[in-house]
């Protein structure tokens, strides 16, 4: 008699809700970064938890909710159904603190962007060490748009930052410009590819504006931004394998 399985495990971490300094914008977790991401890896069979690091309730940007006013992210049916259905509504709802899971069970980590990382995430160094953990163990360590914010930051064991060495992506500086020029404000309080090309021997490189691009090297997957996210879990599943 065969014996099945059990399915692959992944820890989705979200931003807890903050205020930007920046904009006084109330930030947190983009939808589509979530929402698409947790649709591919479902359907691979995976077995899927949504974190945060002080945990509780969390919340989205809000250009990222495609019934925002703006109209900025109305085409996004998959972030609709996830937010509409009471299955996955319930998800966001008091989420647990990152701290409280056995992540030695899980496979791999996934970092969701939004603009809550760039204040909730980037200094965070508890946050940092599990990510490090997670990538030293072998397991795959992924993160999408402003989650790669942590990555800048994020050190191994022997001091070197993680991505020392390694081919990564994140929110480019032309993205950065368009989003500031739609908003027609400064946004952020740092753009991600300015600190990464002060980091002397990585390689941070990007693809077109608002255009498909994720990155493995090694354990280590990037996607660029929201555009990115369900590539970035493609890579994930085959690196993983499905569930």
């Amino acid at each position: 008699m065969s014996v099945q399985a059990s399915p692959k495990k992944i820890v989705m971490i979200v931003s807890n809700p903050a205020v930007s300094p920046v904009t006084q914008w109330p930030i947190g977790f983009w939808w589509a970064e979530l929402s698409h991401a947790w649709a591919e890896f479902t359907h691979a069979g995976y077995e899927v938890t949504i974190a945060s690091p002080d945990g509780g309730d969390v919340e989205a940007d809000g250009w990222s909710d495609p019934e925002h006013e703006s109209g900025y992210a109305a085409q996004d049916i998959i972030s609709l159904g996830f937010k509409k259905s009471p299955l996955t509504s319930a998800l966001i709802k008091d989420t647990p603190k990152l701290s409280s899971l056995d992540l030695g069970t899980f496979d791999a980590i996934f970092l969701v962007g939004g603009q809550g990382p760039m204040v909730t995430m980037v200094d965070n160094e508890p946050l940092h060490k599990i990510i490090a953990d997670f990538y030293e163990s072998g397991r795959i360590t992924s993160a999408v748009c402003h989650g790669t914010c942590v990555l800048l930051k994020t050190k191994l064991s022997n001091g070197d930052l993680l991505v020392t060495g390694r081919t990564w992506t994140g929110f480019a500086n032309s993205e950065e410009r368009y989003a500031e020029t739609a908003a027609g404000m400064k946004i952020q309080p740092f753009w991600i590819e300015d600190e990464a090309i002060k980091i002397a021997d990585t390689n941070f490189i990007t693809g077109g504006l608002l255009a498909e691009f994720a990155v493995r090297d090694g354990n280590l997957i990037t996607g660029q931004q929201q555009v990115s996210s369900a590539a970035a879990a493609r890579k994930v599943i085959e690196a993983l394998g499905r569930g």
